[in-house]
């Protein structure tokens, strides 16, 4: 029938392109002739045309099978725009009430849809099976068909009867089966499932040269570091992916008050606010989405320009389609993920409970994404070998595109080393993973290895003048060079091969680079972060106080009243040109910002344009406030006249921490009636005595007024009445 088609011609009359990418003609013309086909592309290669230009173009209705509803929505929605009728392409799916589910049946009935998308528990049900037996049927396509393998990296044991269920519908229905994260073994997993052994395979280069792979130390200021990020792109269209909705809640929350426009999209939200949060991103009304894995997976949206992963995703396949999401129009993608080996021992946990195959399996899938994070060699050359792809690390396209070979390490001869492991792997008889082979060499057992009484071994400990991160590297680069092996369905057993004995027998340099070591790494996006107090402008410092001690002076108060020293030092680190901006400085609330704010900004101003300063403008990094529950009770304890250890006892907190968070509010400019406490506390000549200290004093420091005093008054009570004499003064 193809032959017969000029398909150029119906790609510009439906789609509007001119021409096809890589083998997508092909493809078409085979499932066209009635011909099951396995196709394995990349994100952004162009799959769904494979099938819905022939599903347009044939006689009868395409079955397409797809796992997520949000998936089969974009995809109807692109149907139905090159289309005058709605009726072209329909979905069978939860989603709908009976009345919708009696209108898809009729415009199928009447042979007016040609693509039928149904989710596989939508297919299994008796009354659509009878249904679509009676329906002309064109062909099935399998959308994200690695959810058919068990050694998929999205396992659903609902796909693995669709076989059987489409054979109820209509015997030998060619099927295209088509995923965008497959290892060999998943590809293998999926025709057989499927029965399509006569299926012709197309597999388009894993490689996406546009995009950029980069993993960075998770560190405690990761949110912040999220936020430089993204402030560097302002306005680029980006995704954050997270493993838990808590987490995305709280981070898309952080960016809002950084002034990021993100939203979050997850399972917890109603489906109205999913739906509405997805078409925002897709529309541009909203620059992030911080989204659990269940975001993007059919989303056509080609140009996200960056994305995220503030977790480290459970699989390489995972991470594969995720960071596929960026750059699908060939334009800039940014892949930046956070690695903490506490978040793999984290996943490590939850996966406890489960089968010991199914955890087994897990383990490995998990062993390999952190190996990725972990390499100091190329990134795109280990990640397409994982997908079974040769790389060339030196002239392949896209060869410096990724942080280890922007910035690369040094390299080391390790001729011997190789003979060292490559003759352990022989002596024990290619029986052990990683872990335990790493474990032979450097002298450490683990519970197998002690099983097996290694101890005795002459082999036991021969690695140990290198530690467990050099084997490591060494391992995981003998595999990617293929000198060695790996055994998927024996959970990651290493084996020897032809090329394995030709080393031993004809050694060659052989060269590596040590993996990361992210537990000792301070990696962060900003250097300013971790050393902020010594990078202050220290002429522009000693300018604010003076500043401040004029209008001290002119007020007849001490100095710090209006700003403390560490406030000062962060304005001549972030240079804040305006009220708004001198807000976000610590210390400096709304109060103190309009009450004695104006003249700092003025000075500030004048001085970043005198000196052609650059502001880092993406330094000021604004909290979630999840602390201001706590300081709306403190302020309505205060107003019903509770006593500090009332409060305290109530929240079960420190009157220590009390007296902090009291100094917190007040410093940033809220005023608080605390005489009562005061009264309480102290007489009448004592407040004189503290006050006539306070007012003449140069220094709000505390020690010095415990000197003072020489231990008349307590610690905490002495903090107490400098809060509210900086309440009186200046707020």
């Amino acid at each position: 029938m193809s032959s017969d088609l000029d398909l150029e011609k119906k790609l510009k009359s439906f789609f509007g392109f001119s021409k096809f990418k890589g083998e997508q003609k092909q493809i078409i013309q085979a499932v066209l002739n009635k011909k099951s086909v396995m196709v394995i592309m990349p994100t952004g290669a162009g799959k769904s045309l494979c099938f819905q230009l022939p599903a347009l173009l044939s006689s009868g209705m395409a079955l397409v099978v797809s796992p997520l509803i949000a998936l089969m929505k974009n995809q109807v929605d692109v149907i139905r725009s090159i289309s005058s009728n709605d009726g072209v392409a329909h979905v069978l799916n939860s989603s709908l009430n009976n009345t919708q589910i009696q209108n898809v049946k009729k415009d199928v009935s009447s042979g007016l849809t040609k693509l039928l998308y149904v989710a596989p528990e939508s297919l299994a049900k008796e009354s659509n099976i009878d249904f679509l037996s009676q329906s002309k049927i064109s062909f099935l396509a399998v959308d994200e068909a690695h959810c058919i393998s068990e050694w998929g990296h999205d396992f659903r044991p609902e796909y693995r009867n669709l076989s059987t269920i489409t054979k109820k519908i209509k015997k030998n229905i060619p099927v295209i089966a088509l995923t965008a994260t497959a290892t060999p073994k998943v590809k293998d997993d999926i025709i057989k499932n499927l029965g399509i052994n006569d299926a012709k395979l197309f597999k388009a280069s894993f490689n996406r040269p546009n995009l950029f792979y980069e993993v960075r130390a998770k560190t405690k200021d990761v949110e912040k570091d999220i936020v430089f990020f993204i402030k560097k792109r302002e306005g680029k269209s980006g995704i954050i992916y997270c493993l838990s909705r808590k987490s995305v809640n709280e981070l898309s929350e952080f960016l809002q008050v950084n002034g990021v426009n993100a939203l979050p999209y997850h399972a917890g939200l109603e489906p109205k606010t999913r739906v509405k949060n997805q078409d925002m991103f897709l529309m541009e009304e909203c620059d992030v989405i911080v989204a659990t894995i269940a975001f993007g997976m059919g989303i056509d949206k080609p140009d996200v320009r960056y994305v995220i992963h503030y977790d480290i995703p459970k699989s390489l396949e995972s991470y594969y389609q995720e960071t596929g999401r960026a750059g699908r129009d060939g334009g800039e993608g940014h892949c930046l993920a956070f690695y903490s080996s506490k978040d793999i021992e984290k996943l490590e946990k939850f996966m406890s409970g489960k089968p010991l195959a199914e955890k087994e399996q897990n383990f490995s899938l998990l062993d390999e994404m952190a190996a990725f994070s972990e390499t100091s060699m190329s990134r795109r050359k280990f990640l397409l070998n994982y997908f079974g792809e040769k790389y060339d690390d030196v002239d392949g396209d896209g060869a410096k595109m990724d942080d280890n070979m922007k910035n690369p390490k040094p390299k080391i001869k390790v001729n011997e080393q190789v003979k060292t492991l490559i003759s352990l792997i022989r002596e024990t008889k290619e029986q052990y993973r990683i872990k335990e082979l790493v474990g032979y060499l450097i002298g450490e057992e683990t519970n197998l290895l002690r099983s097996h009484n290694v101890k005795l071994s002459s082999f036991f400990g021969i690695g140990k003048a290198y530690d467990k991160v050099f084997w490591h590297s060494l391992i995981r680069y003998l595999l990617v060079e293929g000198i060695i092996s790996k055994v998927i369905e024996s959970y990651g057993v290493i084996k020897l091969n032809e090329r394995s004995m030709n080393y031993l027998n004809n050694p060659h340099d052989f060269y590596i680079t040590k993996n990361h070591d992210y537990k000792n790494s301070n990696n962060v996006l900003n250097p300013l972060t971790s050393s902020e107090k010594s990078v202050f402008d220290k002429v522009l410092f000693s300018m604010l106080i003076g500043e401040r001690k004029k209008i001290a002076k002119s007020k007849g108060i001490p100095p710090y009243v209006i700003f403390q020293e560490s406030s000062i030092e962060e304005m001549a680190m972030k240079y804040p040109i305006s009220i708004s901006e001198l807000k976000n400085i610590n210390g400096v609330g709304e109060g103190k910002a309009i009450k004695f704010g104006e003249p700092f900004v003025i000075l500030i101003n004048e001085y970043v344009k005198e000196n052609e300063i650059i502001r880092p403008e993406d330094l000021v990094v604004k909290t979630t406030g999840i602390n201001s529950a706590l300081k709306l009770f403190i302020i309505q304890s205060i107003d019903r006249k509770l006593q500090p250890l009332d409060i305290a006892d109530s929240k079960g907190i420190e009157l220590s921490v009390l007296i902090k968070e009291l100094e917190t509010i007040v410093f940033s400019g809220t005023k608080l009636d605390i005489n009562y406490m005061i009264d309480e506390i102290f007489d009448e000549d004592q407040q004189e005595e503290l006050y006539d200290y306070f007012i003449d004093s140069q220094s709000d420091d505390i020690n010095l007024a415990i000197d003072e005093f020489d231990g008349d008054y307590e610690e905490l009570d002495l903090k107490l009445y400098r809060i509210k004499f900086i309440n009186d003064v200046s707020n």
